[in-house]
């Protein structure tokens, strides 16, 4: 584990304008530096980066942070990763610290695994570019395949030799454990005990992570026995888990970002055929069926993914499959099927990278649309099969969680299937209805169906909608942030971010910090939202230790919505520029700085005539229930004396005048 002070010499020393400078072309203007948002495309610069406050801010897609959350954002780093990213920029060296005997012992394993599956990876390729047999056998294949040396290098591709111990007496040699071989799985235990290479006689591909160290092998043999399973991969370990990984990710990340777009295949040729045609933006599930995990790997990158699949009908039904699991994961999905049964790497080999070029971005297709066409093909005139063609439909545009989007496909496919909107909403609704049941019965919750019926000429009613995000089925609608409670609570972290450590002359010339005056002023007040209620209260715990929290400590928050309402509440996109305070133009404009104490004063009166308010509305519906005579009176007693407050704290409000 990193030491905590390494981590705050690394934060202290990065330099927001030279980090983000490495990456995104800043031009001053005012107060701030400016440039094209990395993080989405735009032509008019929207990415601010403040140079005193240390933070970026996009107004553009609301990316925002401090150079260590420009790292991992960017890089795609874990927090260590991006720590080390810095201290390595910064010429910091990195202390670890001590950790517990357990926690010793996973991340020894982890990183012994890590070793030894680098170490693999370099043995396979010196046994393919540096022995006779690897260059006469395995360099040969590639070649045949049409890989160039360079192509061969890039994604590290080796050779393993028939041998049966070839591999395990090799690393034993250079001190790998018989446990780690085997964990690993690049080798298999013998009934006797004894280890063998699992993948002797194989041209191997490693398989990366998104920081692109090696964490598996896929292994594809080069003989014609059918008895001989064409590929054989690595199992699961500590450090490979088949359905979060993405083969070729580590290469394809900033292809993918820059042209905000995702190609999809299934195998390694295809990748690494793609990459060599100049087409560098593509990934592949390697031979497994797409997962959720690997869905939202992609999504870090972009919404847009382009399915390559075999134009054959497993080819279809495979691309249908996928397809249908990224609309219900948000994104943008088109599909690409080649002609004659080829896949990309076989296209590629056959018509040369222009014609593969040219061929990408010419038959392009909306999957929904796409997916309409074939069906429609198949079922011809049939009316019955037509008819499962439009349920077929309409079940894929029901999983987008987009309601824009299913409105406009559903006014298209109405066209296409010559068929009415009103029919195509109905069968959409009966279906999410439909899903809602069975998320309520699997959870063993309450039943998400409502007595009202489905109209037939539009979307859910209100309180269907209402049962379907109780459920899951919908995304739940965000409340009311703009209520002037919760806004008067972000203004309270807003003040606490930008002047919690600042220092006041308070009642009886007492000196302190902004933040535990206020804090202790507001010790009754209970926070409605949640957000809020978090980096308050991590005040509180600083406060309790007599520190006060730089605001930077909340950039990289493990709650991401507290790292973004640190940012937004101290991103002001309108500073006042330092050329209209000056003697020469007799123009000075009152800085939030200088008028602190009354800025605080007011925020605590504000607050507590607020929570005054909410209290008094919800005796006032109390009392509007309440049938006892005795009760009520209670009730009134206590809404009285709200109204007195609410009357004191508004006078006070009206009234306050800070010397």
């Amino acid at each position: 584990m990193i030491k905590k002070e390494t981590i705050e010499m690394v934060l202290d020393a990065a330099r927001i304008e030279e980090v983000v400078g490495e990456f995104v072309d800043l031009k001053k203007r005012g107060t701030s530096l400016i440039g094209n948002c990395p993080f989405h495309n735009e032509k008019t610069p929207s990415f601010h980066v403040s140079v005193s406050k240390g933070i970026y801010k996009c107004f553009g897609c609301s990316a925002g942070g401090d150079s260590l959350k420009f790292v991992m954002e960017h890089e795609k780093y874990s927090y260590p990763e991006a720590i080390r990213y810095l201290a390595n920029k910064y010429g910091i060296p990195v202390e670890e610290e001590q950790v517990s005997q357990e926690q010793q012992q996973v991340q020894g394993k982890r990183e012994s695994l890590y070793v030894l599956s680098k170490w693999a990876g370099r043995y396979f390729a010196e046994q393919l570019l540096e022995t006779e047999k690897g260059r006469n056998i395995g360099l040969s294949y590639f070649h045949e395949r049409g890989y160039h040396e360079e192509t061969i290098r890039k994604f590290e591709l080796g050779y393993s030799p028939e041998n049966w111990t070839a591999l395990v007496d090799s690393a034993k040699r250079e001190g790998h454990s018989a446990e780690y071989l085997l964990e690993a799985g690049l080798a298999i235990e013998r009934e006797d005990g004894s280890l063998y290479d699992r993948f002797r006689a194989r041209v191997i591909f490693p398989i990366h992570n998104l920081t692109g160290r090696v964490i598996g092998f896929g292994a594809r043999t080069l003989k014609t026995d059918k008895k001989v399973p064409k590929y054989v991969n690595s199992p699961e370990s500590d450090i490979y888990h088949k359905s979060n990984v993405l083969y070729g990710i580590h290469l394809a990340k900033r292809a993918i970002v820059d042209s905000d777009a995702c190609y999809l295949v299934e195998g390694y040729a295809d990748v690494i055929s793609c990459h060599q045609a100049g087409v560098e933006n593509v990934v592949a599930s390697s031979g497994t069926s797409l997962t959720t995990g690997q869905i939202k790997l992609i999504r870090r990158f972009t919404r847009n993914v382009v399915i390559l699949y075999d134009g054959d009908q497993a080819g279809i039904k495979a691309s249908i499959r996928g397809a249908e699991m990224l609309l219900e994961e948000g994104m943008n999905v088109k599909v690409l099927l080649f002609p004659d049964g080829n896949d990309p790497d076989s296209y590629i080999q056959k018509h040369g990278p222009s014609s593969f070029r040219a061929y990408l971005e010419k038959n392009e297709e909306d999957f929904v649309f796409y997916m309409t066409r074939v069906l429609l093909g198949e079922a011809g005139h049939d009316p019955i099969k037509r008819s499962e063609v439009i349920r077929e439909v309409v079940k894929s545009i029901s999983l987008i969680p987009d309601e824009i989007k299913v409105s406009v496909y559903i006014q298209q496919c109405s066209s296409l299937l010559q068929i009415e909107e009103r029919v195509l909403l109905t069968e959409l609704n009966k279906m999410r209805l439909e899903r809602a049941k069975n998320v309520s019965k699997s959870a063993q919750g309450p039943s998400a169906e409502s007595n009202s019926q489905i109209p037939d000429d539009g979307f859910i009613p209100a309180e269907m909608l209402a049962a379907m995000e109780s459920q899951g089925v919908l995304p739940p609608k965000p409340g009311n942030p703009e209520s002037s409670e919760v806004l008067m609570e972000r203004e309270l972290v807003r003040v606490l971010l930008n002047y919690g450590r600042e220092q006041v002359t308070w009642e009886g010339d007492a000196d302190l910090p902004v933040a535990p005056y206020l804090l202790a002023s507001l010790e009754d007040i209970t926070l409605s939202d949640q957000v809020s209620r978090k980096i308050v209260e991590e005040f509180r715990a600083h406060s309790e230790r007599f520190e006060v929290p730089e605001a930077r400590y909340f950039f990289s928050h493990a709650d991401p919505l507290v790292a973004k309402m640190a940012i937004d509440c101290l991103a002001n996109r309108y500073e006042v520029s330092p050329n209209w305070n000056d003697d020469k133009r007799k123009i000075f404009v009152p800085q939030e700085r200088d008028q602190l104490k009354e800025l605080v004063v007011q925020l605590i009166y504000r607050m507590k005539k607020i929570k005054v308010e909410v209290e008094m509305e919800r005796f006032r519906e109390e009392i509007k229930a309440e049938q006892d005579p005795a009760n009520l009176q209670i009730l009134l007693d206590k809404y009285q004396k709200l109204k007195e407050a609410e009357k004191l704290l508004g006078g006070l409000l009206g009234n306050t005048v800070v010397k």
